[in-house]
């Protein structure tokens, strides 16, 4: 399914959420608190997004790496400034690295989309070094009853069929999406999720009312 609509993938983002994913990225880049030797991983990075913003950062890791399951989305990875970044496709559960070898390690709008939350979240923790953090982002349901209403009826009724009529997407990918938002942990799930994978002091931060939170963890 993430093959089929790699060919589109950033631009109908940027479309559907009228230009704010760029914003929940900075946001994302500035709860990191980047440091010039940061060793970086980012899961789940699709065609790299999150990669270059962290790229363009100042101060920006000294090393990232984007990792995806997604062969053609990693295909698609556009290069980042400074060469800073390589790719290389790993299944967020099953990491090809040794522990504690990155000191920081991201993943945007992934964590819905493991088959095993928690086994892709104990993988998180275990390539941190000790002090290292964990940054996601991940959409949620607004709490205000009325963004609520509003902001559902958009995400069930109207982007499914923009998104797919903008990529052409034949796969189902943007029907999967509203419910796999809906059928997810709310934002206290994800931070209890976060904890029994043995993360500590785990924040979490919500952007545009909620629609998608930043969270941060510790090892």
């Amino acid at each position: 399914m993430f093959n089929a609509i790699a060919p589109a993938y950033e631009r109908v983002n940027s479309i559907a959420s009228a230009g704010l994913d760029r914003r929940w990225r900075r946001a994302m880049v500035r709860a990191a608190g980047v440091r010039p030797d940061d060793v970086m991983l980012d899961v789940a990075c699709g065609t790299g997004d999150v990669c270059r913003a962290f790229a363009r950062s100042d101060p920006a890791p000294r090393r990232i790496v984007g990792c995806d399951f997604a062969i053609e989305m990693l295909r698609r990875a556009r290069p980042a400034p400074g060469g800073r970044v390589s790719w290389c496709q790993a299944d967020a559960e099953a990491l090809p690295f040794r522990d504690g070898t990155f000191t920081l390690v991201t993943c945007a709008f992934g964590i819905r989309n493991f088959g095993d939350l928690d086994a892709g979240l104990r993988e998180m923790h275990r390539v941190l070094g000790p002090g290292g953090r964990a940054v996601i982002l991940e959409f949620g349901m607004p709490q205000v009853p009325v963004v609520r209403a509003l902001y559902g009826f958009y995400f069930r009724r109207i982007l499914p069929a923009a998104a797919s009529a903008l990529s052409g997407d034949r796969s189902g990918a943007y029907r999967y999406l509203p419910r796999s938002v809906v059928s997810f942990h709310d934002t206290a799930g994800i931070a209890s999720c976060l904890r029994r994978s043995g993360f500590a002091q785990v924040d979490a931060f919500p952007l545009t009312f909620g629609v998608v939170s930043v969270f941060c963890a510790h090892r």
